[in-house]
């Protein structure tokens, strides 16, 4: 154990090798002597478990490996070929070149984020957004935080802490992350009542469960998932009249966050938010990078009185946005003005708007990229999706490019994980040993890059 531990060289003598030295050109001294001390670290562990001591080229591989894990950036573009437009693990909304070119003059300059300029004095962030806000969705008014459980979480504690809020259990969704309905509630330290059954909830449930201590009824929209079958929950209209006639509030967790519904996507299902609150519901929250189409926020609409109260809360000041959020919030909602820019600039409605001839003429596009490469591929009918945790129910028709090859169902795999080592990961399908990419998702600049890059995962 003694003669493989002297056969580890010193910090000082790598910080001269080479190799070292043109690392720290690149990342700097001090990470690069980090590295090195953690690498040297668990080199020793290993020996003195018994492992041998491994080769300078080896230990110098793992030094730049490990500066790279922490001085390069981790957060990449990926190409998505997935055909799931709202996807979680990508982000979400796409908020397009349009959003982009507002972003960078807020970016790269001042703003007048807390400055009124018409009286010279300190202003408020929200006043950039709430007037819009309060127009698009028929609100009273309206206030922005950074997501919807955070939104949630607010609300409750403003209105309901130490307090009894009435849910149906069939609506103790689970939002994703592990954060779930029941902990956001306790965490805002409300008492929950469960009300009903997962499947069937009725309006005598709600009322029979009313006592002195009830100061809400919650209603979380089941953006995410759906019931089918023998299955009851009670009308908006018919909670906000209840709440009304108990003198309780009634709160409406929306959750996937469509504004209202353009013409022609199919959305007819979906409830949205001026369409809520114009039946009585006293406030409703949401997301902002869900069916909104834009960055992640939490939006919290509803009556005027309540608004102002959220909005004084102390943690109002910790939930709060930053100024690109709000810029790129107020860009994407001033195109719910005209519904031709609204499907036209906001990604995911054009995505979703998307005719069969525009799909048709992407995937032939892809097709004749990959013959050029000698890559024999075909399209295929395709079943799309939102995503996002919202329309669950839906499959978009859509269409896809699968790849045609001699090799087993390992092969695919093998292709699928190259795709997702490329400096831009390029993400698509494995379904039963194919490798597929739909292209409802994938934008039109992006179908060389795909198949350069299959060209060299291939060869």
């Amino acid at each position: 154990m003694r003669e493989e531990m002297k056969k580890i060289p010193g910090v000082d003598k790598l910080l001269i090798n080479e190799e070292m030295k043109e690392l720290i050109s690149v990342y700097g001294v001090e990470l690069v002597t980090f590295s090195i001390r953690k690498v040297l670290k668990e080199i020793r562990e290993n020996i003195l478990a018994g492992e041998k001591a491994i080769s300078l080229e080896a230990i110098l591989t793992q030094i730049k490996n490990f500066c790279k894990s922490i001085g390069d950036k981790s957060l990449i573009e990926v190409v998505n070929g997935t055909g799931i437009v709202l996807h979680t693990n990508l982000g979400r909304a796409l908020l397009g070149d349009h959003v982009l070119e507002e972003l960078k003059s807020i970016v790269s300059n001042y703003s007048n984020l807390e400055f009124d300029l018409k009286t010279g004095r300190r202003g408020q962030r929200n006043s950039h957004i709430s007037e819009l806000m309060k127009f698009v969705t028929q609100a009273e008014d309206a206030v922005v935080v950074n997501n919807n459980a955070a939104a949630v979480m607010l609300i409750l504690k403003t209105f309901a802490k130490g307090k009894e809020v009435i849910i149906s259990r069939g609506e103790l969704i689970e939002i994703g992350g592990s954060f779930r309905i029941p902990e956001i509630m306790k965490a805002s330290g409300c008492k929950m009542i469960e009300v009903g059954a997962t499947n069937r909830t009725k309006l005598s449930d709600y009322e029979n469960a009313i006592t002195k201590n009830t100061t809400l009824i919650f209603k979380a929209h089941k953006s995410n998932y759906y019931i089918d079958g023998f299955t009851e929950e009670v009308e908006l209209s018919e909670l906000t009249d209840l709440a009304k006639k108990h003198g309780l509030l009634f709160v409406y967790d929306l959750g996937s966050g469509l504004l209202r519904k353009p013409t022609g996507l199919p959305l007819e299902n979906e409830p949205d938010v001026r369409s809520s609150l114009q039946s009585g519901c006293d406030i409703v929250s949401f997301s902002g990078d869900k069916l909104l189409g834009g960055p992640q926020a939490g939006i919290i609409a509803g009556k005027s009185d309540l608004i102002q109260k959220i909005a004084k809360d102390p943690m109002m000041r910790a939930l709060r946005v930053g100024k690109m959020t709000i810029a790129a919030l107020s860009a994407v909602m001033r195109f719910y003005l005209n519904d031709e820019d609204l499907l036209t600039k906001v990604p995911i409605f054009e995505m979703l708007n998307r005719k069969k001839k525009d799909l048709q003429k992407l995937a032939e596009k892809l097709i004749i990229e990959l013959e050029k490469l000698n890559i024999r591929s075909e399209i295929i009918e395709s079943k799309a999706q939102c995503g996002g945790g919202t329309l669950p129910q839906l499959k978009i028709n859509s269409l896809a490019v699968k790849i045609i090859h001699e090799g087993n169902r390992n092969y695919a795999k093998k292709l699928h994980k190259k795709l997702l080592e490329l400096d831009k990961p390029i993400l698509g399908i494995l379904r039963e040993g194919d490798l597929l990419f739909d292209v409802l998702t994938i934008k039109e600049k992006e179908i060389e890059y795909i198949a350069e890059s299959m060209n060299l995962i291939m060869n």
